[in-house]
């Protein structure tokens, strides 16, 4: 059979499944789930193609600053639901909600945009899948947590490493079982270079809104290199690196060892290797101790120089005293110690059960199975009333951690941190620096008034 003809052959089969999952729906007496994606970039899609997979939906809403990209999103969409429709778009998510009234909405735009999509979701009485991190700053993640208390919704956050089958397979492994042995000294790291520079400022196209795009945050000129999917170096959109890798990979860290907050965190590096005259402003250099009673958990970002770890340029060693554990997205490889056979496994793909992942261009392969059991895991909870496995809270926890990290950092101290209180202690420079100034009009939410 010529690649093609599979594919397309794989992709009916997909959608006949799901026209199975929506009959069966119906013939329960239930109508398919009403979801609408706000943000319909790269990881939009794919978070809403993965979660057409697992459930009988109907797409009924898609939103994005840029006409082109909900355009885009809609056609497609069209030819991967059961029902055929196309839905329609909007430029404010504001007109979405209000006009739709999803049962699910999924916020997929950058960072600087996740948290107030989420809060008037949870007002609106959908309950919400949004990306990590899921704020920009700390007390927008207070207030997310708290609108999604306040109004009872189930909110899961794109951590999907905690519903990794290969990850989870380490876990029960080596550490669960104790074949990893104490552990007290963790290393997170990327050595992913951080990009090239940004073309000169111009005039946004017509189909993009740009004074939308930059919303709350800081005024910036567009450059069409920032838009699609290269915003990550614009410090007033997102935390970069850490914000970005770090995150996921903290937050498993916590969620293998049951961490909760760290009791301080200090961080040094800045941008010590990209030209002084570039356009782009995240850090291409750090390190960050997030530290515990009993674990020092380190972040090491270095977006230069050689890869001291060609096969985890992304990833976690884990030293304990019976072995050395390193995990990545992609397999992990468990080193006794004092000798005997290296252990490895790759992570799960799917792509016979899925073809239409293969389709899909910017599907990552390697995070489909994870994404789909996150999604199955929070319609789960959102049906049993119960808390999803990358909660709100338990998010909140990973993000503004890192961006506590980039805080201290940027001010050059350490900061010990107030869990019960929300607070850094004994530094009022750097409390007034958890929320952000909102630009014009917008109202930066916090957890009284949300």
């Amino acid at each position: 059979m010529e690649r093609r003809t599979f594919l397309q052959t794989g992709i009916g089969a997909a959608a006949s499944l799901s026209a199975l999952q929506t009959a069966a729906f119906a013939a329960e007496g239930e109508s398919p789930i009403r979801v609408a994606l706000i943000g319909c970039g790269w990881y939009g899609k794919t978070d809403l193609f993965h979660l057409i997979q697992v459930a009988p939906v109907e797409v009924v809403g898609l939103c994005d600053v840029d006409q082109k990209a909900a355009d885009n999103a809609a056609e497609l969409v069209s030819r991967r639901q059961a029902s055929g429709n196309q839905p329609p778009t909007y430029g404010d998510y504001r007109e979405l909600l209000k006009s739709q009234k999803p049962e699910i909405v999924l916020v997929g735009t950058p960072d600087h945009w996740h948290c107030l999509p989420m809060v008037e979701a949870c007002k609106a009485g959908a309950d919400v899948y949004v990306q990590k991190p899921i704020s920009y700053d700390v007390v927008e993640g207070q207030a997310m947590v708290a609108a999604a208390r306040k109004y009872k919704r189930t909110v899961q956050v794109g951590l999907q490493r905690r519903s990794t089958p290969h990850l989870m397979e380490a876990r029960d492994r080596y550490i669960r079982s104790g074949k990893l042995g104490k552990v007290a000294a963790i290393d997170i790291h990327s050595y992913y270079g951080s990009g090239r520079d940004y073309p000169p400022t111009q005039t946004p196209p017509p189909h993009l809104n740009w004074d939308m795009y930059v919303g709350p945050a800081k005024w910036r000129d567009y450059s069409p290199g920032m838009h699609p999917r290269s915003w990550r170096g614009c410090r007033e959109f997102s935390n970069g690196q850490t914000g970005d890798l770090c995150v996921h990979l903290f937050d498993l860290v916590r969620y293998y060892f049951d961490l909760g907050w760290p009791k301080a965190i200090s961080a040094t590096g800045g941008i010590l290797m990209r030209p002084a005259n570039t356009n782009v402003n995240t850090h291409d250099t750090q390190t960050a101790l997030f530290e515990y009673d009993d674990m020092h958990v380190v972040w090491n970002q270095r977006n230069w120089g050689e890869n001291p770890e060609p096969d985890y340029p992304w990833g976690v060693t884990l030293y304990g005293d019976k072995g050395t554990l390193k995990i990545s997205v992609w397999q992990y490889s468990f080193y006794p110690r004092g000798g005997g056979s290296p252990e490895h496994a790759k992570a799960l793909e799917e792509r016979e059960k899925y073809p239409e992942d293969v389709q899909h261009k910017e599907t990552e392969l390697f995070a489909a199975a994870a994404t789909r059991a996150h999604m199955r895991n929070f319609l789960e909870a959102r049906r049993e009333g119960k808390r999803p496995v990358a909660d709100i809270e338990q998010g909140h926890i990973s993000s503004a951690s890192c961006i506590l990290a980039n805080l201290s950092m940027e001010l050059g101290r350490g900061l010990v941190w107030d869990a019960e209180n929300g607070r850094v202690k004994n530094d009022d420079e750097a409390n007034e620096r958890l929320a952000r100034k909102y630009r014009g009009d917008w109202v930066h939410p916090t957890p009284e008034n949300v």
